[in-house]
């Protein structure tokens, strides 16, 4: 499944467990290392939050790509963008 957000892009795939396990990658159109790492940092604790703050935890595999508007967003928009793309998979695996 995947998710395109102006921040990020998601890709999941179930992995039937009950956790749901997350990768970020930042590419180098990002900027140097400094800038790549504080993105991933930064979508990395976006997604904690919102998957904390999930009712219900489908079990499944999550890469998130960073997208470039990523370092300059406010951590709100971040926590906000993570939580809808969340719920948006939340949906769609249970719709399977």
């Amino acid at each position: 499944m995947r998710i395109q957000h102006s921040l990020f892009a998601l890709r999941a795939r179930p992995n039937g467990l009950d956790a749901i396990r997350v990768a970020v990658a930042a590419p180098r159109l990002l900027g140097r290392a400094v800038a790549r790492n504080r993105s991933r940092r930064r979508l990395r604790e976006a997604f904690r939050a919102a998957i904390r703050d999930l009712p219900n935890r489908p079990g499944c595999d999550v890469v998130i790509v960073a997208r470039p508007p990523t370092a300059s967003a406010a951590f709100a928009d971040l926590r906000a963008a993570a939580a809808a793309a969340l719920a948006s998979l939340a949906g769609r695996l249970a719709a399977t």
